[in-house]
């Protein structure tokens, strides 16, 4: 299933958010937002998911999610989202419960991501007994288990060390080249967004219009190996964006 955004405008009141955005997310590819604060990238990706309508424009699904999916747009979040009560396998399992499974259907759904994530041997450990890197992975299985078309990831690695969210980009990186997932990703991180995406998608201070398109043709699993190639992008990138985002730094201090 691919996403077609058609003139997508939107405003909370007098403040115009978000003006004129045309994009198409192409299924297996991960395309990142990236801009200044306030730029208007969770509030596109809220839209995307259906939290939101939007004032103007329409979100367009375009053919037929995977078989079984359950929820075709599915989110993770910076912030982990689990249930402190609950172990990594009934957070997981949370999901599934409202879809009329069986008891070993779920339990196979869950053991199968579990192992994807390489958590299987911590579905037992509460959320308290992991670290923030193997919350985000308990976050991302249960995203999986519903067998989405898309996942909307709104900085799901911000809240993570330096060390960790390199781990994490290797994960998603290896989850990606068995998978070939579809995900629309939101970062400041423009190292992440180099890594990680298809297709990096630059926003203007507000409101949001997409300044650029930048299509990174190099594979994935190649980027490491030609860093020059990455770093020039990475540079483009923030040549573009830096007065912008100084702009929208101080804008934002006088609002």
């Amino acid at each position: 299933m691919d996403l077609s955004l058609e003139g997508i405008g939107h405003r909370y009141g007098h403040t115009e958010v978000l003006a004129g955005i045309d994009l198409h997310i192409a299924r297996g590819q991960i395309v990142c937002l990236i801009g200044p604060s306030g730029c208007g990238k969770s509030t596109l990706l809220r839209l995307i998911g259906g939290l939101e309508r939007p004032a103007a424009g329409r979100v367009l699904q375009i053919g037929d999610p995977p078989a079984g999916s359950l929820n075709p747009l599915t989110y993770v979040f910076q912030d982990f989202a689990l249930l402190p009560w609950r172990s990594a396998r009934d957070n997981v399992a949370l999901v599934l419960e409202d879809h009329g499974l069986s008891a070993p259907q779920i339990r196979e759904i869950v053991d199968d991501v579990l192992t994807r994530t390489k958590l299987l041997d911590f579905a037992d450990a509460l959320p308290r007994q992991l670290s923030g890197g193997m919350k985000q992975r308990v976050a991302i299985a249960r995203a999986l288990a519903v067998r989405p078309a898309c996942l909307l990831m709104d900085e799901p690695l911000s809240a993570l060390d330096a060390q960790t969210r390199e781990l994490l980009i290797d994960d998603l990186l290896e989850l990606w080249a068995r998978e070939q997932f579809t995900a629309c990703y939101v970062t400041h991180n423009l190292d992440e967004a180099v890594r990680l995406g298809h297709r990096v998608v630059v926003l203007s201070r507000r409101p949001g219009r997409i300044r650029e398109i930048v299509d990174i043709d190099l594979a994935l699993e190649d980027r490491m190996r030609d860093p020059n190639r990455i770093d020039a992008i990475r540079k483009h990138l923030w040549a573009m964006m830096r007065e912008e985002a100084l702009a929208a730094d101080l804008e934002l201090q006088h609002d």
